[in-house]
Order: structure tokens, then sequence, then C-alpha cells
């Protein structure tokens, strides 16, 4: 339905040289850290200290970096390594790690419409993200409804109507400061009555004030189950990853408030932290379901383990 494999495989190589050119900035920080440490060779107690501590430093987490190091102690403990050989063992164990978050977002077409709640802190993405699934979608042959639901910033809802008429969804918006549990409700409804296959929910996403924010989103999220008693069937959390650890405290706090069943890491072209998405991968074991490394629609894509892998250690993406 989409092109042959001939057709496929210049897109692929593109996406996967987007992902190691949007990844350079994590990975120049760990290729350069890990090279310093092994102008001696010898694998020893003090370069294995030194290498949790660039690990750590590139995000990737002291849970992460202590599992990485010991398994690498384990195999190659007082032996001569190189700096490649190192990458290429912690590319391997990230993966393992990768491995079980790395799960497409499964759109259900027995659910019509499949409804996305769309939550993160504001300045994440999450518009932006919105409007490249969307198009995604449309590309997938679906018909899309976006709500624009981040109904105190007039920017996000001029923003959804430009995706809306790029892409060929259709967009229910409200004047500036109308509730959004409303909004989502009378979205849902208009998308069913469309025949929709998905409803994509943008939210606002002020922390000041947690408690505001736990209110209105779980009132979004009770008022999307009165109109479908099995939605949301998915709430996925943006994460700008230029916050690096930071991360960590947004993903517990959304999801307390409306339990994220999945995550979007956003922006990894524009930081150093990009090791953040294993750490949270370690601690949360929640799907990732897409990354972005850059502005176009095609550079946000399924998230998978092997090529970020590969790429965060500065190998290439397929070995």
């Amino acid at each position: 339905m989409f092109g042959n494999d001939d057709a496929q495989q210049p897109q692929k190589s593109g996406w996967l040289n987007r992902l190691v050119s949007g990844l350079s900035k994590s990975s120049t920080k760990l290729v350069t850290g890990i090279s310093d440490i092994f102008t001696k060779s010898k694998l020893d107690d003090a370069a294995l200290a030194e290498l949790e501590d660039v690990l750590i430093a590139a995000d990737l987490g002291t849970a992460t970096a202590a599992k990485l190091t010991t398994a690498l102690a384990k195999s190659r403990f007082g032996k001569d390594v190189s700096s490649e050989e190192v990458r290429i063992a912690f590319a391997a164990d990230i993966t393992k790690v990768l491995e079980p978050v790395a799960l497409p977002l499964s759109v259900d077409p027995a659910r019509k419409p499949f409804v996305i709640l769309m939550v993160g802190v504001n300045g994440a993405g999450k518009t932006t993200t919105i409007g490249k699934l969307a198009q995604q979608f449309r590309r997938d042959g679906l018909n899309v409804t976006m709500a624009a639901g981040d109904t105190f910033r007039a920017a996000a809802v001029e923003q959804l109507k430009v995706w809306g008429s790029r892409v060929g969804a259709h967009v229910v918006a409200r004047d500036t400061g109308a509730d959004a549990a409303s909004l989502a409700f009378e979205a849902l409804q208009e998308a069913r009555k469309r025949g929709d296959d998905v409803l994509l929910v943008d939210t606002a996403g002020r922390l000041q004030n947690k408690d505001v924010l736990m209110a209105e989103l779980q009132k979004i999220s009770r008022s999307i189950a009165k109109a479908d008693p099995g939605a949301p069937h998915a709430t996925l959390l943006v994460l700008d990853a230029t916050v690096g650890q930071n991360a960590h405290s947004q993903v517990e706090i959304f999801k307390n408030i409306v339990g994220v069943t999945g995550l979007v890491m956003t922006k990894l072209d524009g930081t150093a932290k990009g090791g953040v998405v294993v750490a949270l991968a370690e601690k949360f074991k929640l799907p990732v379901h897409y990354i972005g490394v850059g502005e176009g629609a095609d550079d946000l894509r399924p998230f998978t383990s092997q090529s970020f892998a590969r790429s965060l250690m500065g190998l290439s993406p397929e070995p």
C-alpha cells in the first residue's frame, strides 16, 4: 500500500542518518569521555570508576551506569580494551535495557475514534508533536481529529489549526479560556460522528500549580471517559530531552495525575543529554513510542532500541 522495499530503503537510511546527526551532541560527549579514559589500555578499577562518571554525566542515570560498568568488568576486567570495544559493549547492553520499552503505538481500528490524550509541560513540543503524529496517521490513510485543549494558549490553538489545514485533519477549537474538558467531550462526539479513526487531544501543561493542573487533566480524562468508557485509549507524555534529569520528576508527576501509558521524547538534536532516555527506560519501564531529532514531520519516528543505543555510543546505527 505504501510502496515497495526499494522505495522504503532510502527513507530508512535517511532517518538513520538524521538519528546519528540528531544524537551527535550526546554521542560526542560519551565518545570523548570514553576515549580520554582509554589512553591506557587496561580495564582496571580506576578506569571503571571513570567510565561510571562519564555515563552519569551523560544522563544515563546511576543505576544504568552501574549496570553497564559491572557487565563490562565481568567480561573485560584486567584485559586490554579499546574505546571502540567499550562503546560496542555498552551499546549492546543499552539495547537490552531499551528493547522492552521500544514499543510502537498501535491504533486499534476497533475503537473509532482511537483517543490519544497528549500531556506534558509547556515548551516540551506537545502541540508540534500532535501535528506531526496527525501527519503520519494521515499518510497511513487514517482520518484524524485534533482537539485544541490547551485553551489558555492562543498560540497553541492557532498552531493546531495550521497543522490541521496542512495535513487535512479536522480541528475542534473554542475561544481562549474555554473549558478544556467540555471541548474534549465535544471533540470526541464530533470525531465519532465523522467516523474518524483517531482523536488527538492537546492539553495545557502549566506546572507552576500542580494541583490546578492535576484537577484539569483529571477532569479532561473523566470527560473523555463519559463519552467513551474505554477512552482515552493512550495517554502520551511528551518530554523535552534538553531538561535531562528533570524528566524523571515530570514522569512521576504526570504518571500520578493521569496514568501515562507511553512516552514521546523530543528535541534530542538540541542536547547532550540524550542518555536520559536510557535512564527513564531503566527506572519507569514505560513504552517509548516516538523520538524527535529535528523540526520536520519526518524527524519524529517510532523508537527503536538498537539504532538508538548504537547512535548514542557514536557507532553506525546498524552493525
